[in-house]
């Protein structure tokens, strides 16, 4: 009998024993192609030793101070190499052990600066219907997935939500154009009603993540969502945790439309799975703004010297490398082939994504757009049938109406090649056709 709480509950799940690159194996030696990096985490791909050893090198030195005692060169270092490649001006970073943490700070860095100026009154998170931000309860009450938020409702509901960017099923009547505009006026009407002066700040993923399966947005959204938030004071938060440090082709999400947000946060690819590592990053009138008042707020194990040196590793490879370009090119591949094998397939409604997050929403209908009925449990059934083949996918319910709607995600280590691409597409279409 196992004396571990298991992530699931009702499988019995083979113990993983090694990888490298985009491929895993179990104890049992069966190799499974790393199709989804984990929970769209690994980047540089697995079994990177150099990043092992910057771990190793930082831990031997010293491997925990804590952040109020002492800062640390190697998160120094870190940070002045970053900052060029973060889209807002003079970054500061406050580095956490992940993306809820970060989630939960940018939300309160949001409060202190309004404090700081004086907006006392400045309090209400607006978020997005149909949005991730974390499992930490302020991360989840920004969030709009309503099978997660379901079972702990009786503690939420301080945050308010606004529709999502979420073109394969947008209702607007004017759709597909002036949407952008259309879901500004949205959050417009949200603000003003709710009282400019009570806002303290909007938050959403560029690109929708694992709760709408990779949903792009309209070109005309982002910047009209920008202007709204400015003109009301609102601060504007992107969360980047997913579609950050090259995951959707470009090295933040928010670089696709020049989006310049006033908070960022990331976690997931910063460190490519080799440690638990996020961070917030907020623009330098933020910060400016909240330094002489202090920021109330922080983490056992944030600042992390070891982090630091991991996220240093992981962020040459990028570099050295040139994994973000390798995730754009390869991603086209992978929607070409993708959209190829699975034409013909009755139960597939839409592949989308940018880069190396992909996204296939599977339906019953493929001319209504009809979702199947959650019981039939057919995200479950596919990915459990692809995992059979030797296929690791990323999956998500309730895309449609918060109960039913099936998804399954793509999101590869960039170093996959063509080769595992095309194995990748063939199992995952022998699983959607066996199951749908």
């Amino acid at each position: 009998m196992s004396n571990v709480f298991p992530r699931v509950l009702d499988v019995d799940l083979p113990p993983v024993s090694r990888g490298e690159g985009a491929v895993v194996w179990d104890s049992q030696g069966r190799r499974y192609i790393d199709g989804a990096g984990g929970a769209i985490v690994v980047g540089v791909g697995h079994g990177r030793t150099s990043v092992v050893a910057a771990m190793s090198r930082q831990a031997e030195h010293i491997a925990y101070a804590h952040p109020t005692a002492f800062s640390s060169e190697v998160l120094e270092t870190y940070a002045k190499e970053l900052a060029p490649l973060l889209p807002m001006d003079d970054p500061r970073i406050y580095p956490v052990s992940g993306g809820s943490e970060a989630v939960e700070t940018a939300i309160k860095l949001a409060r202190a600066y309004h404090l700081a100026r004086g907006d006392d009154s400045r309090h209400v998170v607006i978020g997005r219907q149909g949005s991730y931000h974390g499992n930490t309860l302020g991360a989840l009450d920004a969030s709009g997935r309503e099978p997660l938020r379901r079972p702990y409702e009786p503690w939420l509901g301080r945050f308010r939500h606004v529709p999502a960017a979420y073109e394969y099923r947008c209702g607007l009547p004017s759709h597909p154009d002036g949407c952008g505009a259309a879901l500004a006026d949205a959050l417009d009407a949200a603000i003003r009603e709710e009282g400019p002066e009570n806002v303290a700040c909007f938050i959403a993923e560029p690109v929708g993540g694992a709760t709408l399966g990779a949903a792009v947005p309209s070109d005309d959204y982002w910047p009209a969502i920008r202007d709204v938030c400015t003109r009301h004071g609102v601060l504007l938060i992107a969360d980047e945790v997913m579609t950050g440090f090259g995951r959707t082709g470009a090295w933040f999400g928010c670089d696709h439309w020049g989006l310049r947000p006033d908070i960022l946060t990331a976690g997931k690819g910063v460190s490519s799975g080799y440690w638990p590592l996020g961070f917030a990053a907020c623009s330098a009138a933020v910060f400016e703004t909240v330094r002489p008042a202090g920021f109330v707020h922080g983490f056992t194990y944030s600042h992390s010297g070891v982090g630091a040196a991991v996220a240093r590793s992981v962020l040459g490879i990028l570099k050295s490398e040139h994994l973000v370009e390798a995730s754009r090119d390869k991603g086209e591949l992978l929607r070409k082939e993708l959209s190829t094998a699975l034409d013909g397939c009755h139960a597939v409604g839409d592949v989308r994504g940018l880069g190396l997050m992909v996204g296939v929403e599977l339906v019953r209908d493929r001319e209504t757009r009809q979702p199947f009925p959650r019981a039939e449990r057919l995200t479950e059934r596919v990915v459990a049938a692809a995992k059979e083949r030797g296929l690791l996918l990323y999956s998500s319910t309730g895309c449609a109406d918060g109960t039913d709607g099936d998804l399954i995600m793509f999101g590869p280590p960039f170093v996959i090649t063509e080769l595992q691409i095309s194995e990748a597409v063939r199992i995952a279409a022998e699983a959607i056709g066996a199951c749908g």
